[in-house]
């Protein structure tokens, strides 16, 4: 069944007024007709079972059939900070990261990126997060993961007490890995751990990063015996926390 994502104020009466590019891709390249059913989603977990009963030009109406929470995001909230990649490498992290149930994605830049921040357009920002859309609506997301605007690795260190667990993805790391770690943590039980996950890019972090990052709260791990792509190391990554915290 097609699922679309909508906001609570699309949502009046019993009717979830469906909007912009989602309502053309009903009426025009899906040719959905009135009666026919879709899925959607209010971004907070609450996924409603909508018949079609209205197409008007600048959108289209579906009546509530039912509804549940959805089942299909992680006991935690995982933010991802994933250094700025050459090439169309971020797109592909954007959309597996999504897929392994991130919360949001913060791009940034660092001594060794090869992309800069101030070549990051709105136009490229609002493209990753229209992949991040696309690949929220494929995998059954319950709610919408966010792409943030860019920021200097020095802006983000310091923001590693605001998560449960702030985790420092090291290549340079071979004492400490991932696992141990998840398996040490103690993550609070009353309400979603919020995690964050740091990725560096092609050319990994520097020694004075990953001190920097020691320093401000970050717990340096690894991924392992090999030396990840930065676009392999966010999903490996993620596929752990699913392994350790959710199929447990």
């Amino acid at each position: 069944m097609p699922r679309f994502f909508i906001r609570q104020n699309q949502i009046a009466d019993g009717i979830a007024t469906i909007l912009g590019e989602d309502a053309h891709h009903i009426s025009r390249s899906l040719r959905m007709a009135a009666g026919e059913h879709v899925t959607l989603c209010d971004m907070q977990s609450n996924e409603y079972d909508c018949e079609l009963v209205g197409f008007y030009p600048d959108r289209v109406e579906a009546r509530i059939c039912s509804s549940q929470k959805g089942k299909t995001e992680p006991p935690y909230r995982v933010h991802l900070f994933q250094a700025l990649t050459k090439g169309d490498k971020f797109e592909t992290v954007i959309q597996k990261s999504v897929e392994c149930g991130v919360y949001d994605i913060t791009p940034f830049e660092s001594e060794r990126c090869i992309v800069r921040l101030k070549g990051e357009s709105t136009s490229k920002t609002e493209r990753w997060q229209r992949i991040a859309q696309e690949a929220a609506k494929q995998c059954g997301r319950g709610i919408l993961p966010t792409v943030q605007s860019g920021e200097k690795l020095s802006v983000i260190l310091p923001r590693a007490k605001e998560f449960d667990l702030a985790l420092f993805c090291y290549e340079g790391e071979e004492e400490t890995g991932l696992k141990s770690v998840l398996q040490s943590a103690t993550l609070p039980k009353d309400r979603l751990p919020e995690i964050a996950v740091m990725i560096g890019s092609e050319g990994g972090f520097s020694q004075n990063e990953a001190k920097m990052a020691k320093e401000q709260g970050w717990i340096p791990v690894g991924l392992g015996k090999r030396i990840l792509r930065t676009e392999t190391a966010s999903t490996v990554a993620l596929s752990c926390l699913i392994y350790e915290l959710e199929l447990s």
